[in-house]
């Protein structure tokens, strides 16, 4: 992958440029920002970096969209951060018509780009970025699931004193109040997680990775998370850029898995060049099951909100 184009220069957008250009993902990262100069002085701060951490990925930064031209993958965060208090539903209004411009814009300068969704709420964003470009599937992502099981990773090595690199969580669903980790097939070196934590506490670890983003808004209060949910983008682009087959929770178009369709969801994908490779469908139990339906419920409510 040559070249990634990130719409939308704020905190999420910067570190995500951040991560992409220290481990060298791509050989070029445009940042585009409305704010004028806004993303020219984030791409001049991080290519400052460069001599401290080698590397010589080029960074360059515009207000203009049409620097998006020959991107290979076009990350979208642009969009109102919700405050302390709102849901990521409550933001649907304004950022529908952010997303829809920005859509817009990449079917006029880079139609042969995939689009990689990060603005809330990001299912339905996402669902709507492949309803408006009339893409296959497999080019229209959104990310919300490798933040959440990272989230549900980093809280099960605080209870355990385990190393974060031996603990792999699954978490589905909506990426909000409904989204539904999956605590059955998360482990610790293959070792099931249950084995080293009660199902009371782990209930309550389940709990906190759903409370996730809220918890950090309300520490921050200025501020909604954006250093774990920017490596999280770049994790998923390293994951198609470089081929890897890596499989990783996003959100994806559903098309029959789950015994569901026409709607996006947080699943298990496998991530290659051309994008999404497949939806992996888990045998999930009876609650499980009713769990992700729910979730979908409320997905499939905010898409009905859609204008």
């Amino acid at each position: 992958m040559q070249k990634v184009a990130i719409v939308g220069a704020g905190r999420v957008g910067e570190t995500t440029a951040q991560v992409l250009a220290q481990q060298e993902i791509c050989r070029e990262v445009v940042l585009i920002d409305i704010r004028e100069d806004a993303a020219q002085g984030v791409a001049l701060d991080i290519t400052q970096m460069a001599p401290l951490f080698h590397f010589d990925t080029r960074l360059r930064g515009s207000s203009d969209v049409s620097a998006m031209a020959g991107a290979d993958a076009v990350v979208i965060t642009a969009g109102v951060p919700r405050k302390p208090g709102m849901s990521r539903s409550d933001v649907l209004e304004v950022n529908v018509k952010v997303v829809d411009d920005i859509v817009d814009a990449v079917l006029r300068h880079a139609p042969e780009a995939l689009i990689l969704m990060v603005t809330n709420p990001v299912d339905v964003l996402t669902y709507r970025a492949w309803q408006r470009t009339g893409w296959p599937r497999e080019r229209v992502l959104g990310q919300a699931g490798v933040l959440d099981a990272s989230r549900m990773a980093a809280f099960i090595a605080m209870e355990t004193g385990f190393s974060t690199c031996d603990i792999t969580t699954v978490v589905l669903g909506g990426h909000g109040d409904a989204m539904v980790p999956v605590s059955r097939f998360c482990t610790v070196n293959g070792i099931p997680v249950s084995q080293f934590i009660d199902d009371e506490r782990l209930a309550e670890i389940v709990q906190r990775t759903r409370d996730g983003g809220a918890e950090i808004l309300s520490l921050r209060k200025i501020s909604s998370a954006y250093d774990a949910p920017g490596a999280a983008v770049a994790a998923m682009v390293d994951g198609i850029a470089h081929n890897r087959c890596r499989l990783l929770p996003g959100v994806a178009i559903l098309d029959g898995e789950y015994g569901m369709r026409d709607i996006a969801m947080g699943v298990p994908c496998v991530l290659n060049l051309q994008g999404l490779a497949e939806v992996i469908e888990l045998p999930l139990t009876e609650s499980e099951a009713e769990a992700f339906a729910r979730s979908a419920q409320g997905v499939r409510e905010d898409i009905g909100r859609l204008p």
